[in-house]
């Protein structure tokens, strides 16, 4: 029997059965216009929802995927957040910066139990470059980035040891299984329900193995559903042209225009009998437009560009105003690093990337680490 339920503007699917797996079992419902899908919990229904094909492999860098961000403003960024979430013990955070100090973690991957943080990474269950390669290439820069910080689905990221993560490294369950065998199923249902979720595909290959192990090691496995993959941000609106009244009045309009870094904002000053086009950006710079057209429509903020009617004489003055310079981005401590000496900051404090804490004592694997310098 299956329930569907409208809230919020969402639709979700319920399946009710006393035997799972029995053919007619809702193993997923499409939601029209979305990529995501509502489902039941037999893991092998979910697994023939998701589609088979050859991955797409070339495009990929890391730094399309804006990570370890404060998608919801409360001062803790990704990576913190989920130190916090899957710490076994309180963790103690520094309440100014939201930094976690101190806190013990379980590794399910190989069983280990950590206590230094620099120890412990952050995995995306399903990489980010697989996800390029499963379908978030043809993803907005917002997607892509709600992806990297997703933590409205606990199987999305968990924290990890360090060593095991980096042998994991992008690879699909056809290539690397968690060294624990007692997680592989619990990792198989993530695995699964992260591709299903976010409407990403599987190969051959990575398909037919995970088909193997639910069919043997994993034959009773089950999924517990989600809710609809967040998107962070939103959409550029499309703004339609504005219109000039045919009046000889002369009047004056000021507009306030936000850009993103990226765009280039051209201000023109006109006779009368302007039209004005705009649309909208991501906010950033602010610069004020003043036009003499007469009773124009214009949608706030964007890329505004003024070009005079044919009737126009009056010469036409074009300034363009070019975006400041990026800098760089804060490092993530904990993390490995090169070279060696090299200076960082993460949220105001500076870095050094070192191959002993603090105290003197060698990282493990006599890899260098970022940790926050001493004087």
């Amino acid at each position: 029997m299956n329930w569907r339920i409208v809230a919020n503007g969402a639709a979700l699917v319920v399946a009710i059965s006393s035997v799972a797996g029995v053919a007619g079992v809702a193993g997923a419902a499409e939601v029209s216009g979305a990529t995501q899908k509502f489902v039941a919990n037999d893991a092998k229904s979910v697994l023939a929802t998701i589609k088979v094909e050859n991955e797409y492999k070339t495009g990929y860098k890391r730094s399309l995927f804006i990570h370890w961000s404060d998608l919801d403003g409360n001062g803790c960024d990704t990576r913190e957040e989920v130190l916090k979430r899957d710490s076994i013990s309180k963790p103690q955070v520094d309440p100014y910066r939201c930094y976690v100090v101190a806190g013990d973690w379980y590794s399910k991957y190989d069983g280990k139990n950590l206590s230094d943080r620099g120890d412990v990474d952050i995995d995306h269950v399903v990489a980010l470059k697989e996800a390029w390669d499963s379908g978030a290439w043809s993803w907005t820069e917002s997607q892509r980035k709600a992806y990297a910080n997703d933590l409205t689905d606990g199987r999305s990221l968990i924290a990890v040891t360090d060593r095991v993560n980096a042998s994991k490294s992008d690879k699909d369950p056809s290539n690397w299984m968690p060294p624990l065998k007692s997680y592989w199923c619990t990792f198989l249902g993530d695995w699964i329900s992260v591709k299903a979720r976010w409407g990403l595909s599987m190969d051959q290959s990575e398909y037919g193995q995970i088909k193997n192990l639910l069919a043997s090691d994993c034959s009773s496995l089950t999924i517990a559903g989600w809710s609809a993959a967040p998107v962070s941000g939103s959409a550029p609106a499309t703004v339609a042209p504005s219109t000039t009244a045919p009046s000889t009045t002369t009047s004056v309009t000021s507009a306030t225009t936000t850009t993103a870094l990226s765009a280039t904002v051209t201000t023109a000053t006109t006779a009368p009998s302007t039209t004005v086009t705009t649309a909208t950006t991501a906010p950033s710079t602010t610069v004020t437009t003043v036009t003499t057209a007469p009773a124009t429509t214009t949608a706030p903020s964007a890329t505004v560009t003024t070009a005079p009617a044919t009737s126009a004489t009056a010469p036409v003055t074009t300034v363009t105003t070019v975006p400041a310079a990026i800098g760089a981005k804060d490092i993530s401590p904990g993390s490995y690093c090169a070279p060696v000496d090299g200076l960082g900051s993460y949220k105001g404090m500076t870095y050094i990337c070192s191959k002993t804490n603090a105290e003197g004592s060698p990282y493990a694997g006599g890899r260098a680490r970022w940790r926050k310098a001493t004087n």
